[in-house]
């Protein structure tokens, strides 16, 4: 079984990215954007990445998508 505190820093940072660069974007808007960004700008099925490859992932779309992210 894998490790649920893994789940922390994923949602943290998650959470962190959507308050600074999508903050009027409500939740299934900014993942349905995301996963349709995922599926049509890098190929991938979102079923098969691990949390720390998809936290990836999403911080390539926020720089891609959101002038005002700013990765720390």
């Amino acid at each position: 079984m894998r490790d649920p505190n893994r789940l922390n820093n994923f949602y943290d940072t998650m959470k962190n990215i959507h308050k600074k660069s999508f903050p009027d974007w409500r939740f299934g808007q900014l993942m349905s954007n995301f996963f349709g960004w995922l599926y049509s700008e890098k190929k991938i099925d979102l079923f098969f990445p691990e949390e720390d490859k998809m936290i990836e992932y999403f911080k390539e779309f926020a720089n891609d998508t959101s002038p005002s992210y700013r990765e720390n």
